[in-house]
Protein backbone atom coordinates (compact mmCIF):
# COMPACT_ATOMS: atom_id res chain seq x y z
CA UNK A 1 0.00 0.00 0.00
CA UNK A 2 1.24 3.62 -1.38
CA UNK A 3 0.88 5.80 1.69
CA UNK A 4 0.36 8.99 0.91
CA UNK A 5 0.49 12.95 2.64
CA UNK A 6 -1.50 15.93 1.15
CA UNK A 7 -0.90 18.97 2.08
CA UNK A 8 -3.31 22.04 0.26
CA UNK A 9 -4.61 25.07 2.32
CA UNK A 10 -8.03 24.81 0.61
CA UNK A 11 -10.01 21.49 1.77
CA UNK A 12 -12.56 21.34 -1.19
CA UNK A 13 -9.09 20.97 -3.16
CA UNK A 14 -7.87 18.47 -0.86
CA UNK A 15 -11.23 16.45 -0.94
CA UNK A 16 -11.04 16.16 -5.05
CA UNK A 17 -7.33 15.12 -5.10
CA UNK A 18 -8.33 12.33 -2.18
CA UNK A 19 -11.47 10.98 -4.15
CA UNK A 20 -8.89 10.49 -7.02
CA UNK A 21 -6.51 8.62 -5.41
CA UNK A 22 -8.97 6.79 -3.20
CA UNK A 23 -9.91 5.45 -7.27
CA UNK A 24 -6.42 3.43 -6.86
CA UNK A 25 -6.74 0.36 -3.95
CA UNK A 26 -3.17 0.70 -3.45
CA UNK A 27 -2.69 4.59 -2.49
CA UNK A 28 -3.98 5.20 0.50
CA UNK A 29 -3.98 9.02 2.04
CA UNK A 30 -2.82 9.00 5.64
CA UNK A 31 -2.26 12.41 6.47
CA UNK A 32 -3.47 15.60 5.51
CA UNK A 33 -2.32 19.18 6.39
CA UNK A 34 -4.01 22.63 5.84
CA UNK A 35 -0.37 24.37 5.66
CA UNK A 36 3.10 24.27 4.99
CA UNK A 37 4.79 23.52 8.70
CA UNK A 38 1.78 20.95 9.27
CA UNK A 39 3.11 18.80 6.50
CA UNK A 40 6.13 19.11 7.74
CA UNK A 41 5.33 17.80 11.25
CA UNK A 42 2.70 15.22 9.43
CA UNK A 43 5.87 13.96 7.34
CA UNK A 44 7.69 13.50 10.38
CA UNK A 45 5.21 11.59 12.44
CA UNK A 46 3.83 9.46 9.76
CA UNK A 47 7.08 9.09 7.37
CA UNK A 48 4.79 8.21 4.15
CA UNK A 49 6.02 7.40 1.01
CA UNK A 50 5.02 10.70 -0.93
CA UNK A 51 3.74 13.84 0.02
CA UNK A 52 2.00 15.92 -2.46
CA UNK A 53 2.25 19.79 -1.65
CA UNK A 54 0.69 22.22 -2.80
CA UNK A 55 3.20 25.84 -3.53
CA UNK A 56 0.88 28.59 -2.02
CA UNK A 57 0.37 27.82 1.51
CA UNK A 58 0.26 29.75 5.24
CA UNK A 59 3.11 30.06 7.57
CA UNK A 60 5.61 27.93 5.36
CA UNK A 61 5.29 27.39 1.47
CA UNK A 62 5.01 24.22 -0.51
CA UNK A 63 8.85 24.71 -1.66
CA UNK A 64 10.13 25.52 1.67
CA UNK A 65 8.04 22.30 2.99
CA UNK A 66 9.34 20.04 0.53
CA UNK A 67 12.87 21.52 0.88
CA UNK A 68 12.66 20.90 4.68
CA UNK A 69 10.84 17.28 4.50
CA UNK A 70 13.56 16.03 2.00
CA UNK A 71 16.39 16.68 4.18
CA UNK A 72 15.07 15.20 7.24
CA UNK A 73 13.44 12.21 5.21
CA UNK A 74 15.00 11.93 1.99
CA UNK A 75 13.30 8.64 1.45
CA UNK A 76 9.90 10.18 1.33
CA UNK A 77 9.02 11.43 -2.46
CA UNK A 78 7.78 14.87 -2.61
CA UNK A 79 5.67 16.53 -5.55
CA UNK A 80 4.97 19.45 -6.04
CA UNK A 81 1.06 19.65 -6.74
CA UNK A 82 -0.34 23.10 -8.20
CA UNK A 83 -2.01 25.17 -10.62
CA UNK A 84 0.66 27.18 -11.45
CA UNK A 85 3.14 25.96 -14.37
CA UNK A 86 5.70 28.67 -13.57
CA UNK A 87 9.24 28.16 -14.55
CA UNK A 88 10.30 29.78 -11.58
CA UNK A 89 8.60 27.45 -9.45
CA UNK A 90 9.51 24.63 -11.39
CA UNK A 91 13.25 25.28 -11.05
CA UNK A 92 12.90 26.00 -7.25
CA UNK A 93 10.88 22.85 -6.62
CA UNK A 94 13.52 20.31 -8.07
CA UNK A 95 16.50 21.86 -6.77
CA UNK A 96 14.78 22.02 -3.46
CA UNK A 97 14.89 18.00 -3.67
CA UNK A 98 11.30 17.49 -5.06
CA UNK A 99 11.06 14.73 -7.23
CA UNK A 100 7.89 14.91 -8.96
CA UNK A 101 5.73 17.90 -10.08
CA UNK A 102 1.93 17.58 -10.55
CA UNK A 103 -1.06 19.85 -12.02
CA UNK A 104 -3.95 20.09 -10.65
CA UNK A 105 -5.30 20.56 -13.89
CA UNK A 106 -4.32 17.53 -15.41
CA UNK A 107 -5.64 14.50 -16.11
CA UNK A 108 -6.69 12.76 -12.85
CA UNK A 109 -4.69 9.20 -14.84
CA UNK A 110 -1.59 11.66 -14.49
CA UNK A 111 -2.09 11.99 -10.87
CA UNK A 112 -2.12 8.23 -9.69
CA UNK A 113 0.95 7.30 -12.04
CA UNK A 114 2.84 9.95 -10.71
CA UNK A 115 2.38 8.68 -7.40
CA UNK A 116 3.42 5.45 -8.65
CA UNK A 117 6.18 5.74 -9.75
CA UNK A 118 7.38 8.10 -7.24
CA UNK A 119 6.64 5.44 -4.38
CA UNK A 120 9.07 3.02 -6.59
CA UNK A 121 11.89 5.19 -6.84
CA UNK A 122 11.32 7.04 -9.72
CA UNK A 123 10.84 10.74 -10.68
CA UNK A 124 7.77 12.34 -12.51
CA UNK A 125 6.90 15.25 -14.52
CA UNK A 126 3.66 16.34 -15.75
CA UNK A 127 3.58 15.63 -19.25
CA UNK A 128 3.04 19.73 -19.27
CA UNK A 129 6.05 20.39 -17.16
CA UNK A 130 8.03 17.99 -18.87
CA UNK A 131 7.48 19.52 -21.89
CA UNK A 132 7.94 23.16 -20.52
CA UNK A 133 11.66 21.66 -18.73
CA UNK A 134 12.43 20.01 -22.01
CA UNK A 135 11.86 22.82 -23.65
CA UNK A 136 14.18 25.12 -21.79
CA UNK A 137 17.07 22.81 -21.94
CA UNK A 138 17.04 22.85 -25.66
CA UNK A 139 16.72 26.71 -25.74
CA UNK A 140 20.11 27.16 -23.67
CA UNK A 141 21.89 26.42 -26.55
CA UNK A 142 25.21 24.16 -26.99
CA UNK A 143 26.99 25.32 -23.50
CA UNK A 144 24.76 23.04 -21.29
CA UNK A 145 25.10 20.17 -23.99
CA UNK A 146 28.93 20.59 -23.67
CA UNK A 147 29.15 20.77 -19.97
CA UNK A 148 26.55 17.68 -19.95
CA UNK A 149 28.51 15.48 -22.47
CA UNK A 150 31.86 16.73 -20.09
CA UNK A 151 29.88 15.11 -17.08
CA UNK A 152 28.80 11.95 -17.80
CA UNK A 153 31.90 11.06 -20.14
CA UNK A 154 33.46 10.39 -16.89
CA UNK A 155 31.01 7.94 -16.02
CA UNK A 156 31.26 3.64 -17.06
CA UNK A 157 29.13 2.75 -19.92
CA UNK A 158 27.16 1.06 -17.28
CA UNK A 159 26.24 4.23 -15.36
CA UNK A 160 25.26 5.74 -18.53
CA UNK A 161 22.76 2.95 -19.34
CA UNK A 162 21.08 3.37 -15.87
CA UNK A 163 21.36 7.38 -16.53
CA UNK A 164 19.30 6.96 -19.31
CA UNK A 165 16.61 4.71 -18.47
CA UNK A 166 16.56 7.01 -15.29
CA UNK A 167 16.23 9.96 -17.39
CA UNK A 168 13.09 8.17 -19.41
CA UNK A 169 11.87 8.12 -16.03
CA UNK A 170 12.09 4.31 -15.11
CA UNK A 171 12.17 3.02 -11.51
CA UNK A 172 14.88 1.08 -10.08
CA UNK A 173 13.33 -2.19 -10.12
CA UNK A 174 12.40 -0.98 -14.18
CA UNK A 175 16.26 -0.85 -14.89
CA UNK A 176 16.75 -3.40 -12.93
CA UNK A 177 14.59 -5.45 -15.48
CA UNK A 178 15.38 -3.48 -18.25
CA UNK A 179 19.27 -4.05 -17.92
CA UNK A 180 19.12 -7.49 -16.37
CA UNK A 181 20.88 -6.31 -13.10
CA UNK A 182 19.04 -6.85 -9.50
CA UNK A 183 18.08 -3.88 -8.01
CA UNK A 184 20.16 -3.44 -5.27
CA UNK A 185 22.97 -3.11 -7.79
CA UNK A 186 20.66 -0.61 -9.77
CA UNK A 187 20.71 1.70 -6.48
CA UNK A 188 24.19 1.54 -5.87
CA UNK A 189 24.83 2.75 -9.75
CA UNK A 190 22.25 5.88 -9.01
CA UNK A 191 24.30 6.18 -5.63
CA UNK A 192 27.39 6.76 -7.69
CA UNK A 193 25.91 8.24 -10.43
CA UNK A 194 24.78 11.23 -8.20
CA UNK A 195 27.99 11.61 -6.50
CA UNK A 196 30.03 11.54 -9.54
CA UNK A 197 27.91 14.10 -11.19
CA UNK A 198 27.43 15.78 -7.92
CA UNK A 199 23.32 16.25 -7.90
CA UNK A 200 21.09 16.22 -5.60
CA UNK A 201 18.54 13.38 -6.60
CA UNK A 202 17.45 11.96 -9.79
CA UNK A 203 15.29 14.52 -11.27
CA UNK A 204 18.64 16.60 -11.62
CA UNK A 205 19.99 13.53 -13.14
CA UNK A 206 17.00 12.71 -15.32
CA UNK A 207 17.87 16.63 -16.72
CA UNK A 208 21.43 15.90 -17.50
CA UNK A 209 20.72 12.97 -19.37
CA UNK A 210 18.34 14.95 -21.24
CA UNK A 211 21.32 17.85 -21.77
CA UNK A 212 23.94 15.30 -22.36
CA UNK A 213 21.80 13.26 -25.30
CA UNK A 214 21.19 10.08 -23.82
CA UNK A 215 17.57 9.74 -24.49
CA UNK A 216 16.54 9.31 -27.99
CA UNK A 217 13.82 11.76 -29.07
Amino acid sequence: MIQVLLADDEAMIRAGVRAILAADPDIEVVAEAGDGREAVELAMAHRPDVALLDIRMPRLDGLAAGAEITRAVPEIAVAILTTFGDDDYIAQALDGGARGFLLKSGDPRELISGVHALAHGGAYLAPKVAARVIAKLRSTGLSRATTARAKTDSLSQRERDVLALLGAGLSNAQIAHRLNLVEGTVKGHVSAILTRLDLANRVQAAIVAHEAGLIPG
